[in-house]
């Protein structure tokens, strides 16, 4: 019996720190594959009832020292952050769930997220939206909270530039075949000269401000506060930029500042 128990234990500490996930945020030498691949005809995931993982759903696990924990329950759940990818180092290799990682398919890796979990993914850089089936654990790096299959990120436009400020919400399986007909997904942002990037709603107009002179204390600008008097709101915008790479740029200069809760908006 406890060589048994010891077996289980090694298996599920290979399974989790060593998934696949763990290395885009550790090591230099993953890439995307060679020549030209065209991810448009890949289709989203299909969010589908499915078993939880036997390996992969422990109530806590521990990588590089810190303890994740594992969502009993993740309906609802939403969050905003950086996303990153992962190719063809790990291509072939198994992941937390016992999956062989597939960098072709649209999967993704979460830390504690129940596997397998459906998850719509939003690039807040350019509105871009999939759909990806989470089968894996990471990344295990500090300020990004989902790793992306290839194929993922290139359709989401991640792959040119490593990471992006994304939002991602968990999909509810089983209503999910009761509502079949979904959103379409995003388009980017419309023609020159109409761009803003969203940044946040205040109902004290001080706030609004406050943000609005950190962001120029940085240089950026134009920051413009927008109130909405039937609302009592004050909505705090940077724009308008000519082009889209006007606004992805401004868009990578604000993670930098620590600012990930934003969004492009076309007018």
């Amino acid at each position: 019996m406890v060589n048994k128990r010891l077996s289980l234990t090694l298996l599920l500490a290979l399974l989790l720190g060593g998934c696949s996930s763990t290395g885009p945020a550790f090591v230099n030498d993953d890439a995307a594959p060679t020549g030209h691949f065209d991810a448009s005809g890949i289709p989203d995931a299909v969010p589908k009832p499915e078993p939880r993982s036997r390996y992969g759903n422990p109530k806590s696990y521990v990588v590089f020292g810190k303890e994740y924990r594992v969502m009993e329950d993740a309906r609802g759940f939403r969050e905003s952050g950086i996303a990153s990818w992962y190719g063809t180092k790990f291509h072939g290799r198994r992941t937390s769930s016992g999956e062989p990682y597939d960098m072709y398919k649209m999967t993704a890796a979460h830390k504690s997220l129940p596997l397998p979990s459906y998850v719509r993914v939003t690039n807040k850089r350019n509105g871009k939206s999939v759909i990806v089936r989470v089968n894996d654990r990471g990344p295990f790096h500090d300020g990004r909270i989902i790793d992306l299959s290839y194929a993922a990120a290139l359709k989401l436009d991640v792959v040119a530039t490593g990471t992006a400020p994304v939002e991602i919400e968990v999909i509810d399986v089983d209503t999910w075949a009761a509502a079949p007909a979904q959103a379409p997904a995003k388009t980017p942002p419309g023609p020159a000269g109409s761009l803003y990037i969203q940044l946040g709603a205040f109902s004290e107009s001080n706030n609004a401000l406050g943000l609005k002179s950190r962001l120029e204390g940085a240089g950026i600008r134009p920051v413009r506060v927008a109130e909405e008097t039937d609302r009592r709101l004050y909505r705090v915008r940077v724009g308008p930029f000519e082009s889209a790479d006007r606004a992805d740029e401004t868009a990578l200069r604000l993670v930098a500042l620590g600012i990930s809760d934003f969004h492009i908006v076309a007018e």
